[in-house]
């Protein structure tokens, strides 16, 4: 046995490697605290050569590695298999804005920099990317691309997918691909972006990217309402899409079990309307001329809503502050449901004309064999995103109702297979739904995966026992 398995790899790269326990802790475990592994080193190179010089040592020693941007995904896609003797391959320390190009609406950053300062920059040039979610001041947009993140501006702008024109990309075997083309076209090929994009780490290490920028919007005005079920709330997205078109930037549904919870564990939380419901929906538009517009465009098309019968309240904000508390109860939903003990967690997608369907039947099914778990049902109704979650009855032991999880899941995710969705929308599979998605994909699909996998990473050392449910060596070894 090698007596330093690490010998080959110091002082061959700048940046940092680090081996002492305490300092990699922090590495080896997701922020949920779900699950745990094991590293010989976490490696933090400081550029992209630095990537290439490690992988080329992880090729050539057979070493497992396990890309890492902010530690802050929800399905163990960040996390080394436990017992592991790989490496975590941190990014962030390639956080340079490379370029700003605002006549092309455009920017280049590295992939440790985190969405927040992405966000920051693109505001400094008077310019907007729209990618936003509850993680963005310490998630990281490499991260956010390797996971196609999704968050509150997909209505409009699209998934992390849809926000990105090139790729900068170590391969497995320590080569660098320079994508990072800032074309709208491109038909010069496969779309080999398009490949690591959402791949979670399997095939490559995204280094950096070319992001899409959109002109900043001049005013954003936000609404707060209560509706009766989710098909009214579906009604009044069908009406506020004809009325406002691509202005329409969000579309949020919650329920009120969802607001009960943000209520009891967030003290400064309050419902803006003066009249509850089962159902909330909270809703913004942007303009690119005047607030003025923006605010008579949605009250306008609220009030058409509210006469044909599909709102019982509505609230505008008044203020930037205003919207920010109305963003606050939907953001604080996930926090406050941990809050109140373990959770089990589905990140959903069906088309958008069965949601309100899918969600009566979903409640209906798992209601019948679990009739005292907690639904916590909310998400981003407008692209058909929803997070149909379950908490503990009261005083149940988390044992217990864990417990529950497995037959939970198949009841959801076969409900969901019947609509033709997806049983991860824009969380990833990591390791939470590796071996479920197995059972939902056609063989072909499967078998279609596995092969862009030999190809790009035969030795099969990109982030093991991720998205598919083996890593390459064990299936060869078998």
């Amino acid at each position: 046995m090698n007596a330093d398995p690490l010998g080959g790899l110091t002082g061959t790269f700048s940046g940092r490697l680090v081996t002492d326990p305490e300092a990699m802790a922090p590495f080896l475990v997701d922020w949920r605290g779900l699950w745990r592994g094991d590293a010989l080193a976490v490696v933090q190179p400081d550029t992209a050569a630095d990537v290439a010089t490690v992988m080329r040592w992880a090729s050539s020693t057979n070493t497992p590695v396990t890309p890492q941007g902010g530690n802050t995904g929800l399905s163990g896609g960040s996390v080394p298999e436990a017992g592991g003797r790989g490496i975590v391959l941190s990014l962030t320390r390639l956080n340079r804005i490379r370029r700003v190009d605002p006549v092309n609406n455009s920017m280049t950053v590295e992939a440790g920099c985190v969405l927040a300062q992405v966000q920051a920059t693109a505001d400094e040039a008077d310019r907007l990317f729209p990618l936003s979610l509850a993680a963005e001041g310490s998630c990281t947009i490499g991260g956010n691309l390797a996971a196609n993140a999704g968050g509150t501006g997909v209505l409009r702008y699209g998934n992390a997918r849809e926000l990105c024109l090139g790729l900068e990309v170590v391969t497995p075997a320590g080569e660098i691909w320079d994508g990072l083309r800032g074309l709208r076209k491109d038909n010069t090929g496969y779309s080999l972006r398009d490949l690591f994009v959402g791949s979670e780490g399997t095939l490559g290490i995204i280094t950096a990217a070319v992001l899409k920028l959109f002109p900043r919007p001049v005013a954003r005005v936000a609404a707060f309402a209560s509706v009766t079920s989710p098909h009214e709330a579906l009604s009044v997205l069908t009406l506020l899409q004809a009325k406002l078109g691509d202005g329409l930037t969000g579309f949020e549904l919650m329920s009120d079990v969802c607001l009960d919870l943000v209520r009891e564990h967030v003290p400064a939380a309050r419902l803006p309307v003066e009249t509850g419901g089962a159902w909330y929906i909270l809703l913004e538009v942007s303009d690119l001329a005047s607030e003025e517009r923006a605010t008579a465009g949605l009250q306008d098309a609220l009030m058409a809503a509210y006469e044909a019968g599909h709102l019982i309240d509505v609230a505008f904000a008044s203020s930037l502050a205003q919207t920010q508390d109305f963003w606050s109860l939907r953001e604080n939903i996930s926090e406050a449901q941990s809050a109140a003990g373990k959770t089990i967690k589905h990140d959903i997608a069906v088309p958008l004309s069965d949601i309100a369907r899918f969600i009566d039947e979903a409640t209906s099914a798992v209601l019948a064999r679990h009739p005292d778990v907690r639904l916590v049902i909310f998400g981003h109704m407008g692209d058909g995103n929803l997070h149909f979650n379950m908490s503990p009855a009261p005083g149940e032991a988390a044992a217990t109702f864990l417990a529950r999880q497995d037959d939970i899941n198949r009841i959801v995710h076969d409900l969901v297979a019947s609509h033709a969705g997806s049983i991860s929308a824009e969380h990833g599979l990591g390791v939470l739904r590796r071996e479920e998605a197995a059972r939902y994909k056609s063989p072909v699909e499967i078998e279609m995966m596995r092969s862009i996998k030999t190809a790009l990473d035969p030795a099969g050392i990109m982030n093991p026992y991720k998205v598919l449910d083996e890593p390459l060596q064990a299936r060869r070894s078998s």
